[in-house]
């Protein structure tokens, strides 16, 4: 796949020819039991489009939402298509700071949000925010409410008020920008991601491409649809490839197991934990779901074990490590065949429509299997940053994006991550990749999650910590992580000098630990080897 075979299209052009040629066919279904037709999705949708325009929201203005995985998400994103509108999702975890900041600087129009979700009360929030948020001009939320000001209206007086108006999808150019996506970084406000309709599509074509997905399969997807990987592979599919979906709404493992049992759900694309959930609750009940056929897993560490204990538990299921960003959507798509196992457990999977170079620090590339910084170019990349001073920071003059992760590069065309750019740890020059400790450390039925991370050190600069969240009912110390390394073959220079326990470790929407603040919280503490 190269930039000239772009699609060209949009999910709108898509969306309306499906309603006409196969109004009546479901295209999500829902974990309540409900689900969306193709005619309803795109007679809603145009509804919602309408609303919004005669409510002076004008194409090329943003829209936002803030709403979990519902029928409610798959209307406005396909009212923002219709309309010409910029849609930004933002993931539903976000509170004051985060939500002000994006709505701010996306210049959102009109903001989507339930009343309450998981007792958190969204409209409050957004009452403290209007004052702050110049652009902001509407406000929809799902619920009745009263005594509100005159800028929220309910879902369903908006949707009724667009019903019945005749409208055609504004002829948006594939190239311009569709969405914006905030990613969390590591300091400082999160930046702005702009894809255009081409770029999205691309990502969502190497996912079909890559695993081998067709109209018989069924996509379950438990991750937000807020983030990039629900949104495209959970939302966009069943309209731009007619593989249809399975929204959750929230992740439970039991209801995940019924439901592919139930809807004969054959693939799925979330990460590391769900996978771990999945196939330890299968083991427990001795199921193996044999109609389930694919787990793409990604967003955090996904230790080798794991690959190889899904691939024993469920009987067809290539279980399977990828990699990409929100920058540079599924760089790798994993290994699918049955000779390949040892490539999908051990490696990120296998470079699929993206050029990858493997850098040293002044930028020269360097051969396979060596370390290096990761460039990645391909049609499914971002069209950049908001910020342009990001831009020239993030790009090389060739236009690589550098991922800020480190990796070799296989002769098998298998990518391996060895860790972030920024979470390498410089021990008395020596340098040492945390991933190969954390895996080593899985392997533990005591510990269900590991951060290794850098510690102050008096003589060395620099030692090894390891943060950890034990198993329930298991006690973790010093000389159980000693016991597990020795047995590993690690070298004695790896071994944590340092042991933090936790209930929980602090994550991004996405699920990527949040490995700055466990440093700054060690650097707190004032700990020092």
């Amino acid at each position: 796949m190269s930039q000239d075979t772009y699609r060209n299209t949009t999910l709108a052009r898509a969306a309306q020819k499906l309603s006409q040629d196969c109004p009546d066919e479901i295209a999500i279904h829902f974990d309540d039991g409900s689900n969306i037709t193709y005619g309803e999705a795109w007679a809603s949708g145009a509804a919602l489009a309408s609303a919004l325009l005669a409510r002076k929201i004008n194409p090329g203005d943003t829209v936002s939402f803030q709403l979990p995985n519902s029928r409610f998400s798959v209307i406005v994103m396909l009212a923002a298509a219709i309309g010409g509108f910029v849609i930004n999702p933002i993931v539903p975890i976000y509170r004051n700071k985060e939500v002000g900041y994006i709505l701010r600087h996306a210049k959102t129009r009109a903001l989507f949000i339930p009343a309450e979700l998981r007792g958190f009360n969204y409209v409050a929030m957004t009452e403290q925010l209007m004052g702050d948020c110049p652009d902001l001009r509407q406000v929809i939320y799902l619920g009745e409410l009263q005594d509100l000001p005159d800028n929220f209206e309910t879902f369903n007086q908006v949707l009724g008020s667009g019903k019945n108006q005749r409208i055609d999808p504004v002829q948006a150019d594939p190239d311009e920008t569709k969405i914006l996506l905030y990613t969390s970084g590591t300091t400082g406000n999160p930046k702005q991601v702009r894809h255009s309709h081409n770029t999205l599509t691309a990502a969502l074509d190497n996912g079909v491409e890559g695993w081998q997905l067709t109209d018989k399969d069924l996509m379950l997807m438990p991750s937000p649809v807020t983030h990039i990987t629900g949104y495209v592979n959970g939302m966009e599919m069943p309209f731009l490839t007619g593989i249809k979906t399975l929204l959750m709404s929230q992740w439970d493992v039991t209801e995940a197991i019924k439901l592919i049992e139930n809807y004969g759900a054959t693939a799925c694309v979330s990460a590391t934990p769900f996978l771990k959930e999945l196939v330890d609750t299968c083991q427990q009940q001795g199921k193996t779901l044999p109609g389930f056929r694919l787990f793409a897993c990604g967003g955090a560490s996904v230790p080798s074990a794991l690959i190889h204990s899904a691939w024993d538990t469920l009987d067809n299921c290539r279980a399977v490590r990828v990699y990409g960003s929100t920058e540079v959507p599924l760089v790798t798509v994993g290994f699918l065949g049955s000779e390949q196992r040892s490539l999908a457990a051990e490696t990120d999977g296998r470079v699929a429509n993206y050029d990858v170079m493997i850098v040293d620090d002044q930028g020269n590339e360097l051969g396979l299997d060596n370390d290096g910084e990761i460039l990645a170019k391909g049609p499914a990349m971002m069209l950049g940053y908001s910020d342009k001073e990001q831009n020239r920071e993030a790009f090389t003059p060739s236009g690589y994006f550098r991922t800020g992760d480190i990796g070799r590069l296989m002769a098998s065309g298998a990518l391996v991550i060895s860790d972030r750019k920024k979470d390498i740890i410089i021990r008395g020059g020596e340098n040492i990749a945390a991933r190969e400790i954390e895996e080593a450390l899985l392997l533990s039925d005591a510990i269900v999650e590991v951060a290794i991370v850098a510690v102050p050190h008096s003589r060395l600069g620099e030692g090894v910590g390891a943060c950890i969240v034990p198993a329930a009912g298991f006690q973790v110390d010093m000389d159980h992580l000693r016991e597990l390394l020795a047995l590993s073959g690690l070298a004695k220079q790896k071994w944590p000098q340092y042991l933090e326990l936790f209930t929980a470790l602090p994550k991004t929407a996405s699920g990527k630990v949040q490995k700055d603040k466990l440093r700054q919280s060690i650097r707190q503490q004032g700990v020092s080897l």
